[in-house]
């Protein structure tokens, strides 16, 4: 049995993390000792990494339930997991094309200044006024 302390050092998750994982129903309230103190077996450290492995992939929290539901059943189609993993990727490429746009952008704001003082700064202007940037983003 693990305190919530060794639960945060094996898995890398901070304790305020795991009790709002907790509180989220990511992680079910654990066992107490008479002290009080919390105490997790193996599968909950188990079920702690996959929660801390689908987040820093940037999964969602509603996403992440969804996909720990699906996994208290292995012999189902796991076309649903699928499913949530392809929507993330497409959002995370829809992330990647907006970012991109931005960085052109601001790269052209930043290059395009010959500006010496304050009053001629193209980047002060192009903040200003929307209408002077190329593309959306």
């Amino acid at each position: 049995m693990y305190s919530i302390g060794e639960m945060a050092r094996r898995s890398g998750v901070k304790v305020p993390t795991i009790r709002y994982y907790e509180q989220m129903g990511l992680l079910a309230a654990p066992g107490r000792t008479d002290g009080n103190q919390r105490r997790y077996g193996e599968d909950e450290l188990e079920r702690l990494v996959f929660v801390r492995h689908a987040r820093d992939l940037g999964i969602a929290i509603d996403a992440i339930r969804e996909l720990l539901e699906l996994s208290g059943h292995p012999d189902r189609p796991c076309r649903d997991a699928d499913r949530i993993a392809a929507e993330h990727l497409q959002a995370v490429r829809e992330k990647i094309a907006r970012l991109q746009r931005l960085e052109a952008e601001l790269d052209r704001i930043a290059t395009h200044c010959e500006g010496d003082t304050v009053k001629d700064c193209y980047v002060i202007q192009a903040l200003g006024r929307h209408d002077l940037c190329e593309n959306e983003h």
